[in-house]
């Protein structure tokens, strides 16, 4: 069952209005669905942090993922599985958090994307993953 609210830390929020002015895409949950897809692609597995989850910004699951939920639970749970980690609930929330934020890291850090073509050439360009 994915995570009824989903709520971001400090950084991610101030990197995320970096990114809304880079691309002009103004909705949160757009943004993080491309963090979170851009982290899944990554090879290595998320390096295990605490965070701190204490900024105003806040959604559900629903708002995050749109029509798309089934599909990016699933993509989480086969990530979860193909790292070896079990498939519990706790295990589930944690991975999406870390995912979500290193993948919001990712963007704001990319050079590529200064606007939106830059971040949508990232959904083209093969040598991302």
């Amino acid at each position: 069952m994915p995570l009824e609210h989903i709520r971001l830390t400090q950084s991610a929020r101030d990197q995320l209005i970096t990114l809304k002015r880079r691309t002009g895409i103004a909705h949160w949950n757009v943004l993080c669905r491309w963090a979170l897809c851009r982290s899944l692609v990554e090879p290595a597995k998320p390096p295990t942090v605490k965070l701190v989850l204490d900024s105003n910004v806040e959604m559900t699951w629903r708002v995050f993922a749109g029509n798309h939920g089934d599909e990016l639970w699933a993509l989480l749970r086969y990530r979860c599985h193909a790292d070896g980690l079990e498939l519990d609930e706790e295990t589930l929330a944690q991975q999406f958090r870390l995912h979500l934020h290193r993948g919001v890291g990712y963007l704001v850090g990319d050079p590529r994307v200064t606007d939106i073509v830059g971040l949508t050439r990232l959904a083209l360009d093969e040598s991302v993953a």
